[in-house]
């Protein structure tokens, strides 16, 4: 019995769907049923019980969940000792653009008290890289929002952040109660850089290819607003500056937030900073 077999019942489980909790574990449904079907064998009891309504767990299954949970829980812990006793550790952690989320410094928080002999390195990433370097190599884990090119990664949501569009204060749409995506056509709007992931530009662009000064951090993003009349997009919960207005966009979906790892480079510091990170997002 694997460690990531366990995982793997533990994800359906706790989602009660094999699609949903494939894609929560970034693998194909197949190999997921066939795990949890070897489990059943291995163990020689029914784990689940599988209908056109859903799955549900048996007796047997319930049992295991308990177990797994805690299995899982102590083999991380047991890493983490021993990635620890090894020597002194380090992680380098990517934070997209400006990094004064209250919620960012609960987490820096909540991580220092759980592993306070680790030295965490931060690097600030501009918004030409949504994975904050990770792809490089350059961050071992990456705080950010997406959606970018999820090849090779894994991610886990956060939450999901409204947005709405960047103004100057003195532009007429600045009066409005809220805009849409129309509402802003004929404008120039500030972009980033080409070769930025295109997944990412396309949302930050409301879904239309755009055109207008090229802007790398956030600061850069104001300052074209409030220099060139052009728009964007922002968080709705971001102080806009002196001089600039934020309305909100109905037509926009919300901005996700997540926590991603290289798939081939998970340690259990990256693990339980994840772990850590989805505690102090979710209260």
């Amino acid at each position: 019995m694997e460690l990531r077999t366990l995982r793997y019942f533990v994800a359906v489980a706790e989602e009660l769907h094999f699609g949903r909790a494939a894609r929560r574990l970034h693998i194909s449904q197949p190999p997921l049923s066939r795990a949890v079907k070897q489990l059943e064998t291995d163990l020689g009891a029914r784990l689940l019980d599988r209908s056109p309504n859903g799955v549900s767990l048996t007796p047997a299954g319930a049992v295991l969940l308990d177990e797994a949970r805690a299995l899982l829980l102590r083999a991380d812990r047991v890493r983490g000792r021993v990635s620890e006793a090894a020597g002194p550790a380090v992680l380098t952690v990517g934070i997209l653009g400006e990094s004064g989320d209250p919620r960012a410094l609960r987490l820096a928080d909540a991580y220092r008290r759980r592993h306070p002999q680790v030295e965490v390195r931060v690097r600030e990433a501009d918004l030409s890289d949504p994975t904050c370097g990770l792809h490089a190599g350059a961050v071992d884990v990456a705080l950010t929002r997406g959606p970018f090119d999820e090849t090779g990664l894994t991610v886990h949501g956060l939450g999901a952040d409204p947005v709405g569009a960047l103004l100057r204060r003195d532009d007429p749409l600045a009066r409005q109660v809220s805009l849409r995506l129309r509402d802003l056509t004929d404008r120039r709007w500030f972009v980033f850089p080409a070769g930025t992931d295109h997944l990412w530009q396309a949302y930050w662009g409301g879904g239309e290819p755009r055109e207008g000064p090229v802007v790398r951090a956030v600061q850069e993003c104001r300052q074209a607003v409030l220099w060139n009349g052009t728009v964007g997009l922002t968080l709705l919960d971001h102080a806009p500056g002196e001089g600039l207005a934020v309305v909100p966009l109905t037509d926009m979906p919300p901005s996700p937030l997540v926590v991603a790892w290289r798939e081939s480079g998970a340690t259990p510091l990256i693990h339980s900073f994840a772990r850590t990170a989805a505690a102090v997002y979710a209260a």
